[in-house]
């Protein structure tokens, strides 16, 4: 299969690396100093399940110049999918398949709105690694997972294609009949810890020893899954028995990549995630306070850190 990880950070290195390890036909869109560095030097990944050197690199800036695409897989920040829909939309050929395994609950609707719905696919992944200079990816705990589905809940031929290349890779996938809920899953996860650690500047483990900032993780979460189960979303009744387990789990040192972002004075996915939380709460009268907390608390330094950009 003719593959194309558009974005080459963490986690597309990683995933695109197990691609072509496995003997897939991948291309990848970076920019600047990681264009420059995995095409000369080759993409390194670091894992305890295995290390891998993608060498010789097939990669270029330029979507135009990729032909005969089958799979698209999306690893860009949030902020970033409007623009990548657009490189992608002029040379998209029909039989193409687009996934993003971005944070957030909205990318599906973003890339429908600019490629129709005919192409995507909804995803989602489950990944802790990070990049360690230029041309190089490193995981660090956490087996790697994507999931992905029809957002019509179906089992298509397409998708069964999909995951016979990912299991081929030895890439831990889930095909999923719910992916909206797979989405909502991960979203109240990932938006619980990442811009409350922002805000605090402090380790999961560190915000959990806390009683006082757990509660307030514990109160995001409740206002997120209120909103989802308001729209709809088929949440498991205990999801944030659930979801507080899996973040207890975590090393004591984990952070979120909003929270090295924001810290880092670098655009986050602060919108995408605690900001859509707001907006949603408002469009459909539930208060999320918590949320707004610390969103309005981290908007002054996401504006400067794009002002800076």
């Amino acid at each position: 299969m003719n593959i194309v990880v558009y974005g080459t950070g963490a986690v597309g290195g990683y995933f695109g690396a197990r691609l072509v390890e496995a003997g897939e036909n991948v291309t990848f869109i970076a920019r600047g100093k990681q264009l420059e560095t995995i095409k000369s030097k080759g993409l390194k990944l670091f894992s305890p399940l295995g290390n891998y050197h993608v060498n010789p690199v097939k990669a270029t800036a330029n979507f135009s110049e990729v032909s005969e695409v089958d799979l698209i897989l999306i690893a860009v920040k949030t902020w970033q999918l409007i623009e990548v829909a657009e490189a992608i939309k002029p040379n998209l050929k029909p039989g193409t398949h687009v996934i993003s395994l971005l944070n957030g609950v909205e990318n599906h609707i973003v890339l429908e709105k600019i490629l129709g719905k005919t192409p995507v696919l909804g995803g989602l992944c489950k990944v802790v690694c990070r990049t360690e200079g230029y041309g190089s990816i490193r995981h660090d705990s956490y087996t790697p997972e994507i999931v992905f589905g029809e957002l019509n809940h179906e089992i298509s031929e397409r998708s069964l294609k999909i995951q016979k290349i990912f299991n081929g890779a030895g890439i831990q996938n889930k095909l999923s009949t719910d992916i909206h809920k797979d989405m909502w899953t991960k979203f109240l996860y990932i938006s619980t810890i990442s811009a409350l650690g922002a805000l605090t500047r402090a380790t999961i483990g560190e915000m959990l020893e806390y009683s006082e900032v757990r509660n307030i993780m514990k109160q995001i979460a409740v206002e997120i899954e209120t909103i989802a189960r308001a729209k709809g979303i088929d949440l498991a009744p205990d999801i944030l028995k659930k979801q507080f387990i899996i973040i207890e789990l975590q090393p004591y040192n984990t952070t979120s990549s909003l929270q090295r972002d924001i810290m880092n004075r670098k655009p986050s996915e602060l919108e995408a995630q605690n900001g859509v939380v707001i907006r949603m709460g408002k469009s459909i009268g539930i208060p999320t306070p918590y949320n707004s907390f610390v969103y309005h608390s981290l908007l002054i330094q996401e504006r400067q850190s794009r002002a800076i950009k």
